[in-house]
């Protein structure tokens, strides 16, 4: 029997939903569980997204245009207009959400073997496309102690070699909340120009800044040529299946070599292309956008202060995004999830993402989770009360099993 490809071996599955089955078998069994484990928010997609589908004037469901429906590309213009950056239609690419985007822009900066440096701990995803697109990934760690900013340049630079390619950050980060300063975005630029290196930014949690204030890579005219930027409406509209991205770039070749991985995957979805249209045409979009952040800055503000009372849990707030990466008091975070999803008595239970998955160091992010305040208040104390619960029974049947 012929063997698989060693590049799909290779491709880690996601730590995010790698102990869902866990969580499925203990709901079968009558539990309620908490999922702090996943950014899918629980805030109702607008009303004007919803009503652009429904009302969508569609005879026949064909092809979009590869680049985009023109409605949609319009959107983004007026999108990015609204922020202070004005695109052309060619510097504008429709993807197939954020990840299709991601998977582009490696595909287009990188050859087989090229390497891209990516400040950990990352979206566990990045990994995914990287290894699927044949690209080596080199970790630049950050700390929790640190709230996970930069190091100094030094540090960076002595993480780049002759294959290195490009420099993949989110901003602000998932799963870190970090809002990486003007002087840290300073530093990036300095390098990717020195190094001649492609900078990609996703910045799909844009919005969702509490403190600080984030600026886009698109402010920065002198690396224009080397800047790329992966954009989603996942989460400022609070619609994750829409599936709709935006890869975006003001170097022609780029954009043209884009255009051709879009010309081979055909188009992406069309009447979600004209919800996001819809969306774009209220003249209410951005108060809309405006109650979803402030509505989520209470929720960061909560589950920190529950957080804070847990003896033995250690994080930094994050400025933004709506993730918070915090250390627990045990050895294995992957173990007490799963103790939690199999063990732990009760009607109830809560769910995070172990943190070693966010890293490419070996050995890194043991003692971590990944918790998403994506649930409202009254659920986030909740979570919390059954966490510290649960670390207080697991540290006690893990000494009895030690004798």
């Amino acid at each position: 029997m012929p063997n698989i490809s060693a590049r799909s071996q290779a491709a880690p599955a996601s730590p995010i939903r790698r102990l869902y089955p866990l969580a499925v078998e203990a709901k079968r069994k009558g539990k309620r569980v908490y999922h702090l484990n996943i950014g899918q928010p629980d805030i109702p997609t607008p009303e004007a997204f919803l009503r652009g589908i429904r009302e969508a004037k569609v005879e026949v469901l064909d092809y979009a245009p590869s680049p985009g429906r023109p409605e949609a590309i319009h959107a983004v213009q007026a999108y990015y207009a609204e922020l202070g950056f004005h695109l052309t239609p060619q510097e504008i690419l429709i993807t197939i959400g954020g990840s299709e985007a991601i998977t582009f822009a490696l595909m287009v900066t990188c050859d087989p073997g090229d390497r891209v440096l990516i400040p950990e701990p990352f979206y566990p995803n990045y990994l995914g496309y990287a290894r699927l697109a044949n690209v080596e990934i080199t970790p630049l760690t950050t700390f929790r102690s640190e709230g996970f900013h930069l190091p100094p340049r030094r540090e960076i630079e002595r993480h780049l070699t002759p294959n290195t390619k490009a420099i993949l950050l989110s901003n602000p980060a998932n799963p870190t909340g970090v809002v990486y300063t003007e002087a840290e975005l300073d530093m990036l630029v300095a390098l990717a120009l020195q190094y001649d290196l492609f900078l990609i930014v996703d910045e799909v949690y844009r919005e969702f800044v509490y403190d600080g204030k984030h600026k886009s890579i698109l402010s920065y005219p002198e690396i224009a040529g080397q800047a790329i930027v992966v954009d989603s409406i996942s989460k400022r509209l609070s619609a994750c299946g829409a599936r709709i991205g935006m890869l975006i770039s003001r170097n022609k070749e780029v954009m043209a070599a884009a255009q051709k991985c879009a010309t081979i995957r055909l188009s992406a979805p069309t009447f979600e292309q004209l919800g996001f249209a819809a969306f774009m045409a209220d003249p209410n979009h951005r108060d809309i956008i405006a109650r979803m952040i402030e509505e989520y800055r209470v929720r960061r503000d909560t589950f920190c202060e529950e957080l804070a009372k847990i003896p033995g849990v250690t994080f930094r707030k994050p400025e933004g995004a709506f993730y918070v990466m915090f250390g627990l008091p045990v050895q294995d975070s992957e173990d007490f999830i799963r103790w939690m999803l199999t063990d732990f008595p009760g009607p109830e239970t809560v769910m995070f993402a172990p943190g070693a998955g966010f890293y490419a160091t070996p050995g890194k992010g043991q003692d971590e989770v990944r918790g998403a305040y994506v649930l409202n208040t009254e659920d986030l104390r909740r979570a919390c009360a059954i966490l510290a619960e649960g670390l207080t029974l697991y540290t006690a049947a893990l000494a009895r099993a030690r004798g």
